[in-house]
């Protein structure tokens, strides 16, 4: 547990930084997030390609898993292991294999929430 929370922070400091360094720059608050999101998500995909995020994975567990470089490690992992089989039945049919199930849950009560939110504003 202790691992998890030290990677987890440190990914996070990482955005911190990143998100400071932009505001030094001068962007608005809404570039500064759109960059941070960017930058970590790039980094991610980058380590996950070199075998390094596995690995910080492995060490520290659940820490890994913070939201953006997860996902993006769970979206880039399949496509590099399934490459060898090809564009289509590799990379375009196992891209999703681990990140499908978030997105379709995630669209869906996104949908739900909102369809809820409009039936409250009616009925308000």
């Amino acid at each position: 547990m202790v691992k998890a929370f030290f990677l987890g922070g440190a990914i996070c400091l990482i955005g911190q930084v990143i998100s400071h360094i932009c505001e030094i720059q001068g962007l608005s608050a809404d570039e500064c997030s759109s960059w941070t999101s960017l930058i970590l998500v790039l980094l991610s995909i980058l380590l996950t390609g070199t075998g390094i995020y596995p690995k910080l994975a492995k060490w520290g567990g659940a820490g890994a898993l913070v939201p953006i470089t997860g996902f993006a490690n769970s979206v880039a992992a399949p496509a590099i292991e399934y490459k060898k089989e090809g564009q289509v039945f590799g990379i375009g049919c196992k891209i999703f294999t681990i990140a499908g199930p978030v997105i379709l849950y995630g669209i869906f009560t996104s949908w739900a929430l909102g369809f809820l939110y409009w039936i409250w504003t009616l009925v308000k």
